[in-house]
C-alpha cells in the first residue's frame, strides 16, 4: 500500500513538473542551449546551471542541467549536472519536488555508485525525506525512510565532509521516531492501560539508549509500573532520570517517587539499577 503511495505521488509529481515546465518554457524562452560555436557547450551549459542554481532559480538551473545530461550523455560534467537537477527540485521545497529530487538522487547513486560525489547525492536523497518529516503524532513514514538512508549514508561515508550533518539529522530524525513512540504511551498511559504504555518504552529504551528525551520516557515507564502495582520495577527507572539528567522537568517527581518507594517498598531498594547511558 505504502508503495503504491509513492508511484502514485510520483507519477502526480511528474504530472505538475511537466506542466510547470511547459509553462518555464513560455516564461524563459524554451530549452537552454549554448551559442553556435561555443569551444566546450557542455560546460557552459553546467556553469549556467550552477549559476541559476545558486541564485535560486530553480527552473532555469534545471532547464540548463537537463539540457547538457540529455544532449551530450559522454560530458565529464553530465553526472554533476545530473545532481544539480536534483538539487534543484530540492530546492523549490514542495511536496511533489521532493518526490522528483528523491527520484534524482536515486538515479544518480544507480547510475554512478563509485562517483566521488555518491556520498553527496546519498546525503542528499536522505535530506530530501528528512525535510518531509511530520510532527511526532501525525504518519513517520518519512521519517523511517530519513532514518534508513542517513545511516546508510553514516555506515559508508565516515570519512567523507557531511559526517557530522548526516549524524546530527540521523539524531534527530530518531528523537522524532522516539517522540512517536512516547505519545503512544502516553496515551496508553491516560487511558490507564499500563502494559501498553510498558510495552512501547521498554523496547524503545533497549533500541535506543541515546534518545535525547528519554527523561520523560523514564518518568511514564516508572510510573506506569507503580501504577500496575509493580512497584519494585518502577524505582530503578526513577534512579536512572536522576543519575543521568541534572536538568528535568521530571527531576524532582522523581526524586520524590525515589524516597517515597525506598521507604514503603524496602526490597526494591536493593534492586539493581539497569544500565544506562552516561549523562
Amino acid at each position: 500500500m505504502i508503495r503504491m503511495t509513492k508511484m502514485c505521488r510520483l507519477a502526480a509529481a511528474l504530472t505538475i513538473v511537466a506542466l510547470a515546465a511547459m509553462a518555464g518554457a513560455c516564461a524563459t524562452g524554451g530549452a537552454k542551449k549554448p551559442p553556435t560555436g561555443t569551444a566546450e557547450p557542455d560546460k557552459f551549459l553546467f556553469d549556467r546551471g550552477n549559476e541559476n542554481l545558486g541564485r535560486k532559480r530553480w527552473i532555469v538551473a534545471r532547464e540548463y542541467f537537463r539540457q547538457l545530461v540529455d544532449s551530450y550523455p559522454q560530458s565529464p560534467y553530465r553526472a554533476d549536472a545530473k545532481l544539480g537537477i536534483g538539487d534543484t527540485h530540492l530546492g523549490e521545497k514542495s511536496a511533489e519536488s521532493y518526490v522528483l529530487a528523491i527520484n534524482e538522487f536515486r538515479e544518480f547513486l544507480n547510475f554512478y555508485p563509485t562517483s566521488p560525489r555518491a556520498h553527496y547525492a546519498q546525503y542528499k536523497l536522505a535530506l530530501a525525506h528528512f525535510n518531509q518529516m511530520k510532527s511526532p503524532m501525525r504518519d513517520q513514514t518519512e521519517t523511517r525512510d530519513a532514518i534508513r538512508e542517513l545511516q546508510t549514508y553514516v555506515a559508508k561515508y565516515a570519512d567523507k565532509p557531511l559526517i557530522g550533518e548526516a549524524r546530527a539529522k540521523l539524531r534527530e530524525a530518531k528523537d522524532r521516531l522516539d517522540d512517536w513512540h512516547v505519545g503512544v504511551a502516553e496515551h496508553y498511559f491516560r487511558i490507564k492501560w499500563y502494559p501498553g504504555a510498558v510495552g512501547r518504552l521498554m523496547p524503545l529504551l533497549k533500541d535506543d539508549p541515546e534518545y535525547t528525551r528519554r527523561d520523560k520516557a523514564y518518568y511514564i515507564l516508572a510510573e506506569s509500573f507503580e501504577r500496575g502495582k509493580q512497584p519494585a520495577q518502577a524505582l530503578p527507572y526513577y534512579v536512572r532520570l536522576v543519575k543521568e539528567f541534572e536538568q528535568s522537568d521530571y527531576l524532582e517527581k522523581a526524586k520524590l517517587r525515589i524516597a517515597e518507594l525506598k521507604a514503603t517498598v524496602p526490597a526494591a531498594a536493593g534492586k539493581d539499577v539497569p544500565k544506562g547511558p552516561r549523562p
